[in-house]
């Protein structure tokens, strides 16, 4: 997972930009909000006003006709102010949401774009973080915003000014009141920031010890460990727990400290309100003037209330927005060039001098040194011990990494040339992992061609071994394959990816131990298959069987990044100890039995003359 810093953390004016992109459709209904809000805060602002007016009439004896009009006006005002805030309701929401779903939309399409390199500075699980808790805090982060971060301010300036105007320098203890608790609400903010801060860090490790242990369940139950399991959540749900309990914590003082400056304050207002009513007889300050500055004073320290939920809100969202920031402004390691070639001429391969790191700053060479030419139409097997870099040199010919030095070039051309969907398109790769997503055995297919006919799908499956079995199932073709394809066998798995693969019909056909799974007999039937379906596809072919790459034009045998040995089968067996070894050792038993039937037919031979003596003497 990619460590935070200070000189990759993006600054708040970047993030801002960033999130803006993601508005899209949604910008009127974003602009909407604040007007609608506006509205609003001026009926609010306007009702204590009039209702002020209201009692000093009923004071000064008022009739009930004189009474009605401003009963008509706060009537119009409140209705007023209801369909503003419905309505604020209504493009908030609108506007929110949408951000939340094109964001979801454009991180999502970010990882899509990434490299191998960049899959690799992100865990699986931080991913899915960001893309579900971190967008959801976002989400709510810029309701708050673009409503209540709006509405607060101008009710807070319009209820000061206001106040101002209907009870003159009383007002003045919610000016000194403000600034101090302002100054305490962002002490409160500072605080919890580097908590949040920690926190989505260990979200991530929540989401990845339910990530390992779903996907690994299987191994989970066969060894028993569920208890280490729950212990180990445990710990991790423990981890949030703790950060979440002590940011709330300190986020809890802000009710408290609002509480006591509102009874604070209206204490004092109504203690010197009623002292200037009293002894001026309302010439300086009236019934209706004390009614209308105790509602603004609610208000104003409401929306203080308000403001300090806001900043808490945007506080919690500013990590979870720089989280999201950093896989949308990530830079593909490999991207198309500026005027891709989109023809290959042939499926040849050609490995000149090439040397592969896994990162810059590796010390490690996963290949070193490798020059390998292939002809096209050539089946080519490679051999090595584990970690000899088999699938570090195939995933350089797709372009799934890049080299280090040197070039691998396809056609005659070098991949860093091509269009990357046009270079994947004809480089099949049917990889160690076999992946089946959820969906039919035809929809699965069809990942090698989308037009694919079914008599096409008939024809590959056939080819791969696999329609003898799909023919078995309930549905046959339209069999519901479940995620992953737990519903299917290991070989199953590899016969259906390798006819997906052979729906493409591609240039250059890679199978990385893609038959590990299927016995030898089938696994010659495939090889076989694949000869007569593309007999002018480069074939290569990785496997730790010698049957399976035995009968292949040349094989290359790789050890700790070298190569270290290239021939037929023959050949190596002369100058290649570790091939020669491999295949003694796989053949070991066939051998044995070679010998015993050797060593039975020469006892064979000389068995009639042994037991002829014993006859003649019996006949004797």
């Amino acid at each position: 997972m990619q460590k935070k810093t200070k000189e990759t953390a993006p600054s708040g004016r970047e993030v801002i930009r960033t999130l803006a992109g993601s508005i899209r459709e949604f910008k009127g209904a974003s602009v909407a909000t604040p007007i609608i809000v506006t509205g609003e805060v001026v009926m609010e602002v306007a009702i204590p006003f009039v209702t002020a007016q209201l009692i000093n009439s009923i004071q000064a004896g008022a009739s009930l006709s004189e009474m009605l009009p401003y009963a008509g006006v706060l009537v119009a005002m409140a209705l007023a102010s209801l369909t503003f805030g419905i309505g604020a309701g209504i493009t908030c929401s609108q506007a929110s949401c949408g951000l939340a779903m094109n964001l979801r939309h454009d991180v999502f399409a970010a990882v899509q774009r990434f490299s191998f390199a960049n899959i690799d500075q992100f865990s699986s699980s931080s991913l899915v973080t960001r893309l579900t808790t971190d967008v959801t805090n976002v989400q709510l982060a810029y309701m708050m915003v673009i409503r209540t971060a709006i509405r607060c301010p101008l009710l807070l300036l319009a209820g000061i000014v206001m106040a101002f105007i209907m009870a003159g320098p009383l007002a003045l203890v919610f000016v000194v009141i403000v600034p101090v608790l302002g100054f305490g609400l962002y002490k409160v903010v500072r605080t919890v920031h580097p908590i949040f801060r920690s926190v989505f860090h260990k979200y991530d490790a929540l989401n990845e010890s339910i990530e390992e242990n779903v996907t690994g369940m299987r191994d989970v139950k066969s060894y028993v460990r569920q208890d280490y399991e729950k212990e180990r959540f445990g710990r991790a749900a423990q981890d949030v727990c703790a950060d979440f309990t002590r940011a709330e914590k300190i986020l809890a003082l802000n009710t408290p400290m609002m509480n006591f400056a509102v009874y604070a304050v209206f204490a004092v207002t109504l203690q010197f309100g009623s002292y200037l009513i009293i002894s001026s007889q309302g010439t300086t300050l009236n019934v209706g003037q004390l009614s209308a500055l105790t509602t603004y004073g609610f208000m104003i320290l409401m929306a203080l209330m308000m403001v300090s939920m806001v900043f808490a809100m945007i506080t919690m969202a500013q990590e979870s927005a720089e989280r999201i920031c950093e896989v949308l402004t990530t830079e593909p390691t490999i991207k198309n060039p500026a005027h891709p070639e989109t023809e290959m001429r042939d499926g040849s391969i050609d490995f000149d001098n090439v040397t592969f790191k896994y990162s810059e700053k590796a010390e490690h060479r996963a290949l070193a040194e490798i020059d390998l030419h292939i002809k096209s139409g050539e089946t080519i097997g490679i051999m090595g011990g584990t970690g000899s870099a088999k699938t570090s040199l195939v995933n350089l010919i797709s372009r799934l990494y890049d080299v280090t030095e040197g070039s691998v070039k396809v056609g005659g051309v070098d991949v860093r040339d091509y269009d990357l969907e046009f270079l994947r398109n004809n480089v099949a790769v049917v990889l160690q992992k076999n992946v089946l997503f959820s969906g039919t055995i035809k929809e699965n297919l069809r990942w090698g061609n989308p037009d694919a006919t079914y008599d096409e799908l008939v024809e590959v499956c056939k080819l791969a071994q696999a329609d003898e079995f799909i023919q078995q199932l309930p549905k046959k073709y339209d069999y519901y394959i479940e995620q992953g394809g737990t519903n299917v066998s290991g070989g199953q798995k590899q016969r259906l990816c390798i006819a997906r693969a052979l729906l493409k019909h591609p240039k250059v056909l890679i199978l990385d131990d893609s038959t590990s799974a299927v016995d030898t007999k089938t696994d010659a039937l495939i090889r076989e298959g694949m000869r007569s379906y593309l007999p002018e596809t480069t074939k290569i072919i990785i496997a730790q069987r010698t049957s399976s790459v035995a009968d292949a034009d040349r094989i290359l045998v790789l050890d700790n990044g070298h190569v270290a040995g290239l021939g037929t089968h023959e050949e190596l067996m002369e100058s290649c100890p570790f091939y020669r070894d491999t295949y003694l050792a796989q053949n070991r038993t066939s051998l044995d039995d070679e010998a015993g039937a050797e060593k039975d037919e020469k006892d064979e031979k000389g068995a009639p003359a042994a037991s002829a003596a014993p006859a003649k003497g019996g006949e004797a």
